[in-house]
């Protein structure tokens, strides 16, 4: 599953000095981090939840006056809860929200941040005891109503995460701009994330992803193309370099903007058309319908409207490329409708989609069907790892953008977090062909 070596690469851009973004860029909730409430109880029992699960694992900590507790060995990743009283009230309070808020406010910090999450990430069914568990309904945050994913409510959760800053994008992702998985080449797969030469292959990579994308469609001269969910443009600027006329929908102004300046400059802009608008006012058809890690964002309750538009524009014998993040489904039932970590700071109204849930919306709305699934989920594990190396390569020149301390250590969080999911296999993603019966 090698990238087609008839097909030329975008031609790397020059890197952009960065500017300052206007203020209004820079409010987000991270500036609103709640103060650490006072629940004796709740915190009493996070604290003797979390040693529990600590003591049961590989993993060490550290308390400020030097004890070290914990699983692991002198080698295991080990974190330092510099505020204990502040970190075990959060947890205590609100779950898991409150272990990231935690971290973004340095009630604790750890070197090896993705190394520690991961095994919670392995035991994260097994961390809380059962009984609690059952009771994760009477305390569990809900999603708020403001980011339920209709028309206005998609708009406002694609602002707040794809408008930060493209200089803030910039400085974290490859030339391609591509912000989701690369794949690497199959003879030389994925292994431990962190390899040395990865940032400096990822842009290949990411290549070689949507190269794969675009043979499993057939994209090709004359080919009309659907896009749904721009990014920064390349995907769109290399079916247009294969001779491809591509229409590409975007929520986001500052994805549209950059997508169409990269286009013109890669001399594709006659045959990119980069448009404003949600996926459900598409009109048209297509021979290839294609989306790069765009469902995450739609909504369950919204996923027949998002493959019924796919199947309504659909050439008869038309292919649909879809790349996916996915979870076991057992996990998607007892997870829908909580409210995260992830949720509150990072996607608003995201959810993610099993195989078992795409099937089975495919089959009761749709005449699409699977016709060929590629998981490669340790590769996006690889791919955050380098993001990440470059984030913190970068802490100055984000600082310099204007985004605070604990808007970074939100970010990193999230990286890592997201990191350690991939790599334990608790969320995967998958390439999908899908086509009509």
């Amino acid at each position: 599953m090698t990238a087609s070596p008839t097909q030329s690469s975008t031609t790397p851009e020059k890197p952009k000095p960065a500017q300052t973004p206007t203020p209004q860029r820079l409010i987000g909730p991270w500036q609103q981090v709640p103060p650490a409430r006072r629940r004796p109880v709740h915190a009493a029992a996070a604290r003797a939840v979390f040693n529990r699960a600590i003591g049961h694992l590989p993993l060490r900590v550290a308390l400020p006056d030097g004890r070290v507790f914990g699983g692991g060995t002198m080698q295991s990743p080990l974190a330092h809860i510099d505020r204990p009283r502040s970190f075990y009230r959060r947890l205590g309070a609100d779950g898991l929200i409150g272990f990231g808020e935690a971290y973004m406010v340095a009630d604790w910090r750890c070197d090896d941040l993705a190394g520690f999450l991961t095994p919670l990430a392995r035991h994260v069914t097994s961390l809380v005891p059962k009984p609690l568990q059952r009771m994760r309904s009477w305390w569990q945050a809900r999603q708020p109503a403001s980011e339920e994913n209709d028309e206005s409510g998609a708009r406002s959760n694609i602002e707040r995460h794809y408008d930060l800053s493209n200089e803030l994008f910039s400085l974290f992702l490859d030339e391609t701009m591509s912000y989701s998985s690369a794949m690497w080449d199959t003879e030389n797969p994925a292994g431990d994330a962190g390899d040395a030469d990865d940032v400096a292959s990822l842009a290949e990579a990411q290549r070689r992803k949507i190269d794969r994308l675009l043979d499993l469609t057939r994209t090709g001269a004359g080919t009309r193309v659907l896009e749904i969910g721009t990014g920064w443009g390349e995907l769109a600027i290399r079916a247009a370099q294969r001779g491809a006329h591509v229409t590409s929908l975007t929520l986001s102004r500052e994805q549209q903007r950059l997508a169409r300046e990269r286009a013109a400059r890669a001399a594709v802009g006659d045959r990119v058309n980069v448009l404003l608008r949600d996926y459900r006012e598409v009109t048209g058809h297509y021979d290839a319908v294609l989306s790069v890690e765009m469902i995450e964002a739609v909504g369950e309750r919204y996923w027949p409207d998002y493959f019924a538009t796919i199947d309504r524009v659909l050439m008869p014998r038309g292919r649909a490329g879809l790349q996916a993040i996915t979870i076991d489904h057992d996990r998607l039932l007892a997870t829908r409708g909580s409210y995260t970590w992830i949720h509150k700071y990072i996607f608003p109204g995201g959810i993610l989609p099993s195989l078992r849930a795409i099937n089975d919306v495919l089959a009761t709305h749709t005449s699409l069907r699977v016709s060929s699934c590629t998981a490669f989920g340790r590769d996006y594990a690889r791919t955050l790892h380098a993001w990440l190396s470059k984030f913190r390569a970068n802490a100055d020149r984000v600082a310099a953008l204007g985004f605070d301390e604990t808007f970074r250590r939100m970010w990193e969080f999230y990286l890592a977090y997201c990191e350690a999911g991939f790599g334990t296999g608790y969320i995967d993603v998958d390439q999908l062909l899908l086509e009509k019966v």
